[in-house]
């Protein structure tokens, strides 16, 4: 785009080349909006403005703008050249106003502006210069005998109107002496997320006393264990403190993380700033046993103290661990302070929350985000079960990790359908225990079915060291080709189509934390009522609970691998993709959280497909991370890179396309592989009253709808094309999405889950042409 530059006080033009770019993410903050300007600095870096025509007389020095926001920096989309963004702003327009106290006027008094796209400035509330267009740096505007005229000794009122038509967009002004020009501050964003007024049913009835009272691990169910969910206290520091605060800073309600309004605290973490929480809780250790204490999940890098002694340290966000502290712990009175750094991008695998939310990406998550608890264990314990079935043979296998054995024990598993116990076995700990169940009822979608298993170990003599309860869902996952040769999945050894949302699973409130157990399981169950019988989960660990939920009710899932940056050209599905390049340390913690990912969920019989990569986003080494896919789990199928970069390696073939279904079908590159739609849909539907943010950008894909019936229509439209995509070699579809997330406005239900955009009823009507002949 060029620009031509109309100048009422002065001669200024130029010519700019403009990328677009988009930032969905809009927050205020509070700073001082006057200061006094010398000759040779000062610069006002903070703004009253307003997103809303303001009245007759704005501009002028005694206007009253003390009910308009406050923000500081320039204003505008991150990712627009040459902008130094403070505050987001992405409306079409915006009014600004700013104080300087002169002491003197400057010698060479001037304007150093930045403006994308059309600017109107007054000084005093005289018009001293229109920028129609749009500049990719700060340009240094000299005033006129005529501008210089508004100026005053004592204070200055300098307001800017800019109006926006599309693409990036910013805008900053500063009052200078040209003959001493300033250097500009670096921009410290807000540390306040934006604060929406959305919250679900379940977050509203949230207190201390009830956050995640659920016991966190439903497939090594131990009697005894300590919740440590509730209030603790909170501080936030410089990174190179080590530390722990002498004073905190108040309270944080975990399992919410900072930035969520849960937490109770709403903050953005720097990647300079470290998170410091603290508690007291009582123990009365119990002699021969240890104590362990587990966090669900902690992002990213978490040390843990006990009684002043560090116990622990650990790195990765997205999963469970546990740490043993008994030689730590006192009878009575405990502390316990944990130490969190997050960096939320560089090379974390940190899913779609980043430090800068737009678009697709949404507010950062830092610290705490799932249950922390203790538990006792003997000497002797089970540290981990595998379980796998075998739906051809009736079989459930069962083997234990055993940590702290001294002497021989034994490993005895029963198998009970409701009360009744169909088998028992009894074997050494370190071998496989294989239980048969005759007719066995196999688990699916359409009946699944659960067998509940006691698991024991047991001492030489007889005597029980641990108990555990867990269960399992008796099925196999494969696939096989039709009778055209297109390959289709199979489960128990039939064809069956895989259909369901893609699910992100953020909420309004709690953001990656669920506000609940029952808001979490509604989610679930909504989609399986409206015709579902798969989730794809979407670059997030869900807490186990959510899994435990899937079994149950009978939803398959593709579980995703959290995905990072540092990212290859995303060529799709084209011949000759590229890899980036990732440094062996950080490979290597990729792999860890792989491993740790599935090591944790692998006996869920709902998870039926494993993807470690999304649309290029930090693929590395697909080749090697597939084998290793393929290894590590024969008994799922591999779904190398959701959307691409598609590389020939695991089972599946996986094409996005928006809004509508399509795939590049060649016969012979992907001839070996299941052909699925992996993402397709996206229509927008915007409620009022149910948006994250009114004032933003508000999208889905393709232009939004006029209405309700144009909204189901363009969903219809999509289902028969992903149905003629089925006839012709097509074995899943994931339609986007389950639910709104912060700006995009594609979900089938609102982000509060409180308006449900087509019934579920109708919904499943609608879908039953993907499962007809």
């Amino acid at each position: 785009m060029m620009s031509n530059c109309t100048n009422l006080r002065f001669s200024y033009c130029n010519r700019f080349t403009r990328s677009i770019w988009s930032s969905l993410l809009c927050f205020g903050l509070s700073l001082a909006a006057a200061q006094t300007l010398s000759a040779h600095d000062a610069i006002v870096d903070s703004w009253r403005y307003t997103l809303e025509q303001p009245a007759d007389g704005w501009q002028q020095a005694d206007f009253d703008d003390s009910t308009w926001a406050e923000g500081s920096g320039g204003l505008g989309t991150r990712g627009t050249p040459g902008a130094r963004v403070g505050t987001v702003w992405e409306t079409k327009q915006i009014w600004l106003r700013k104080t300087y106290q002169l002491a003197a006027i400057p010698a060479e008094p001037a304007l150093l502006v930045h403006h994308d796209e059309d600017a109107k400035i007054f000084i005093n509330g005289k018009l001293v210069i229109e920028l129609p267009g749009y500049v990719a740096e700060y340009k240094t505007l000299p005033l006129d005998d005529a501008a210089k005229a508004a100026l005053q000794v004592g204070s200055n009122v300098l307001a800017v109107h800019c109006r926006q038509t599309g693409g990036g967009q910013f805008i900053d002004v500063h009052l200078i002496d040209a003959a001493h020009p300033p250097e500009l501050p670096k921009v410290r964003r807000d540390p306040t997320p934006f604060q929406s007024e959305l919250i679900t049913q379940w977050g509203a009835s949230v207190t201390a006393d009830n956050a995640w009272t659920e016991y966190p691990r439903p497939q090594m169910e131990r009697s005894e264990w300590q919740n440590l969910n509730g209030h603790w206290d909170y501080s936030i520091s410089p990174r190179d403190q080590q530390e722990p605060p002498v004073e905190w800073s108040g309270k944080i309600l975990v399992p919410f993380p900072l930035e969520s309004r849960l937490s109770g605290v709403q903050r953005l973490l720097e990647d300079d700033e470290t998170l410091w929480y603290h508690r007291s809780f009582h123990a009365n250790p119990t002699e021969g046993k240890r104590t362990l204490l587990n966090f669900e999940a902690v992002d990213y890098r978490s040390r843990v103290i006990i009684n002043g002694s560090v116990v622990g340290e650990h790195t990765g966000g997205n999963t469970p661990f546990a740490m043993d502290i008994t030689d730590a712990l006192r009878p009575g009175e405990n502390t316990l302070i944990v130490r969190v750094e997050d960096d939320t991008e560089a090379w974390q695998l940190h899913g779609k929350q980043v430090l800068d939310a737009r678009g697709i990406w949404y507010t950062q998550v830092s610290g705490i985000w799932q249950t922390v608890w203790m538990e006792e264990v003997a000497d002797s314990h089970i540290e981990d079960l595998h379980i796998t079935t075998d739906a051809t043979t009736g079989s459930i296998n069962v083997k234990a990790d055993v940590a702290g054995a001294q002497s021989p024990t034994t490993l005895r598993v029963a198998v009970l359908d409701g009360e009744k116990q169909l088998v028992s076995l009894e074997a050494d700990s370190g071998a496989t225990l294989p239980a048969k169940v005759s007719n066995p009822k196999l688990w699916s979608p359409a009946s699944p079915q659960l067998y509940d298993l006691q698991v024991e170990l047991l001492d030489a003599q007889g005597k029980v060291l641990d108990s555990l309860k867990s269960y399992a869902g008796i099925r196999s996952v494969g696939k096989t080709r039709d009778a055209d040769g297109h390959w289709r999945f199979t489960l128990n050894g039939e064809v069956i189509f895989h259909w369901g949302p893609l699910d992100q699973g953020w909420w309004p409130d709690g953001l990656l934390t669920p506000p609940s157990d029952e808001g979490m399981l509604f989610d679930i169950q909504f989609l399986k009522d409206a015709g579902f019988n798969m989730i794809r989960k979407h670059i997030k660990v869900e807490p186990r609970r959510y899994y435990m939920h899937c079994d149950r009710v009978g939803m398959m899932v593709w579980q995703d691998q959290v995905s990072a940056g540092h990212n290859p050209p995303w060529t799709r599905m084209k011949p000759d993709p590229q890899d980036t390049q990732w440094p062996d340390e950080h490979h290597q913690q990729f792999m860890l959280e792989f491993e740790r990912m599935i090591d944790n969920l692998e006996n869920h019989p709902s998870i039926v497909v494993w993807t470690p990569f999304n649309e290029a986003w930090g693929q590395h080494r697909t080749m090697e991370v597939g084998k290793w896919a393929v290894e590590r789990d024969p008994l799922r199928l591999i779904n190398i890179a959701s959307g691409g970069n598609f590389w020939p390696i695991g089972d599946i073939a996986d094409a996005h396309d928006y809004p509508n279904p399509n795939f590049p079908f060649e016969p012979k590159r992907y001839d070996d592989y299941i052909k699925v739609m992996g993402e397709f849909g996206g229509h927008g539907l915007p409620v009022q009253g149910h948006l994250w943010d009114a004032n933003r950008r508000n999208w889905g894909y393709g232009s939004l709808p006029k209405d309700e019936a144009e909204y189901k229509q363009r969903y219809v439209v999509s289902l028969d094309m992903l149905n003629n995509l089925r006839h012709q070699g097509i074995a899943a579809g994931v339609y986007t999405q389950t639910t709104d997330v912060e700006g995009e406005i594609n979900g089938l239900m609102t982000y509060d889950r409180k308006v449900i955009k087509i019934p579920a009823a109708e919904l499943k009507q609608l879908h039953e042409r993907l499962f007809s002949e």
